[in-house]
């Protein structure tokens, strides 16, 4: 399940209310071809501005590959960010590779990155990490791994002072 959209959500949401009804604005540009295209959207308002990118290619040989990307920010202090990228080759091969971050209004922040790949003969290998860090110093930092069908998951978490504490949760 991909929590990226969640979590900007929610350490955006408070950064975002504003109760202003002053002038909005959006842009799309969209561009199409016989193998591949592109959109762009960008958005303003009194509570938040942001950009979305996607383009896409392929070749007609059954290699495919796309890309998109996002940022917002918040008129009281947060953003966030987001970028995403997967291909496919005529061989078989396939992978994907994405991150996320965002800084709250108070301090925290949260950044998250991983990939994963399939070869040509179906050996899947993938890594992903994730940091966090609240308003008040703590600190989690957390990493999983994946190769040959082993699965391997480490964590820390640090207080203000940066001793080593116990993490909650699973």
């Amino acid at each position: 399940m991909n929590k990226t959209p969640l979590l900007l959500a929610v350490l955006l949401g408070s950064t975002l209310l504003a109760s202003h009804a002053d002038a909005r604005e959006r842009s799309r540009t969209v561009q199409r071809t016989a193998h591949g295209g592109s959109v762009a959207v960008d958005r303003s308002n009194p509570r938040f501005d942001s950009q979305r990118q996607r383009n896409w290619q392929a070749d007609g040989q059954g290699n495919a590959s796309g890309a998109r990307s996002g940022s917002a920010a918040g008129a009281y202090g947060g953003h966030a960010g987001y970028q995403q990228s997967a291909y496919r080759n005529a061989d078989g091969s396939a992978g994907r590779q994405g991150s996320a971050h965002a800084n709250g209004r108070y301090g925290g922040s949260v950044s998250t990155s991983g990939a994963l790949a399939r070869d040509a003969d179906g050996n899947v290998n993938g890594a992903r990490s994730t940091n966090a860090t609240g308003a008040n110093g703590n600190h989690y930092s957390g990493s999983t791994t994946m190769s040959d069908g082993t699965l391997v998951h480490t964590r820390s978490c640090t207080n203000a002072s940066g001793e080593a504490v116990a993490c909650r949760g699973n």
